[in-house]
C-alpha cells in the first residue's frame, strides 16, 4: 500500500493529514483485537472536509491509521501531556481507555521501532520535505495540521468540547498574528464555540515543525465530531453541518494563505 499522499500545491499553505488514514499493515491486524480493528478512532472524513476549500495547498496525508503507530505523536515516545490521560506511540488503549490488542500482542520496543521506520519516518520525510520547498520558494511556509476527536471522552477531558479547539503550543510554535488570525474566525463564528491552548495545546508535529523564527510557522486544528458527522459508527457525515463548517474552514484557509509577515 501506498504509505503516503502528497498532493504539491504553490502557495504558502501545508495541510497535515497524520490521522485520516484507515489502513492496518497485516502484521499489526493480527495483533489487534475486535476493539481496534475497529478503528473507532479515526479523524473521520477530515480529508473530505477540507478537500477543495481552496486551490494551490499543499496536502501530506498518511494512509496508515493510528492505531499502527500515530505521526502526531513523539518518536522517542515521549508525552504530549505528562500527568493526563493520553495515548501514546503505539496506543494500546482507544480513546477511552479500553486494550487494544489481543492479550500478550502489544508491540514491544524492537516492534516500536520498526514501526517508527516504516511508517511514522516516511510521512514525516514527505511533510518536511513539502515545509522546506515551500519555505524555500516564499521564504517561510505555514503548517496548519487538520484533527477531529469526538465532543465527550471522559477518559481524555471532562465536559463537552470546544467545536473549535486551536492549538499553538501556547503562542511559540506561529507568529502571534496568525494565532490571533484563526482564533478570531472562531470566535466570530455563530453557533460555534471555541478555544485556544485548551485541551489540544498542539500535537508533536505542531511543536516540532513550529519554528517561527525560522520561517515554519505550524498551527493545530481539532475540531469536535458534532460539527460535521454523527460520532458513532458508521460515522456519516451530516451535510448541512458539513457545508455550514467548510465555510468557516475557507475562510481559515484562505486568510492564512494571504497572510505575510508584518
Amino acid at each position: 500500500m501506498s504509505l503516503v499522499d502528497v498532493t504539491r500545491g504553490d502557495s504558502i499553505l501545508v495541510l497535515g493529514l497524520p490521522h485520516t488514514g484507515t489502513e492496518l499493515p497485516s502484521d499489526c491486524l493480527a495483533r489487534l483485537n475486535e476493539r481496534g480493528r475497529a478503528i473507532a478512532d479515526t479523524d473521520w472524513h477530515i480529508d473530505r472536509l477540507y478537500g477543495g476549500l481552496i486551490g494551490n495547498v499543499t496536502t501530506v496525508r498518511t494512509t496508515v491509521h493510528r492505531y499502527a503507530i500515530d505521526v502526531n505523536r513523539d518518536p522517542s515516545g515521549g508525552s504530549l501531556y505528562p500527568g493526563q490521560n493520553t495515548t501514546g506511540l503505539c496506543p494500546l488503549t482507544d480513546f477511552d481507555g479500553h486494550p487494544l490488542y489481543l492479550a500478550g500482542q502489544e508491540p514491544d520496543a524492537v516492534e516500536i521501532a520498526r514501526r517508527c521506520v516504516m511508517y511514522h519516518a516516511p510521512y514525516h520525510e514527505a511533510l518536511a520535505a513539502e515545509l522546506d520547498r515551500v519555505r524555500a520558494r516564499h521564504g517561510f511556509a505555514i503548517l496548519y495540521d487538520c484533527h477531529s476527536i469526538r465532543s465527550q471522552i471522559p477518559f481524555l477531558f471532562d465536559g463537552i468540547l470546544p467545536d473549535f479547539n486551536i492549538g499553538t503550543n501556547n503562542g511559540t510554535t506561529c507568529a502571534m498574528e496568525i494565532e490571533t488570525a484563526v482564533h478570531d474566525i472562531c470566535r466570530a463564528a455563530t453557533g460555534y464555540t471555541s478555544i485556544l491552548n485548551g485541551r489540544f495545546k498542539g500535537g508533536w508535529t505542531t511543536r516540532h515543525y513550529g519554528r517561527p523564527a525560522q520561517g515554519l510557522h505550524a498551527i493545530q486544528m481539532e475540531l469536535a465530531q458534532a460539527t460535521h458527522i454523527v460520532e458513532h459508527a458508521p460515522w456519516d457525515m451530516v451535510p448541512d453541518r458539513t457545508n455550514q463548517l467548510r465555510a468557516h474552514l475557507k475562510t481559515i484557509l484562505e486568510t492564512l494563505t494571504a497572510w505575510r509577515s508584518a
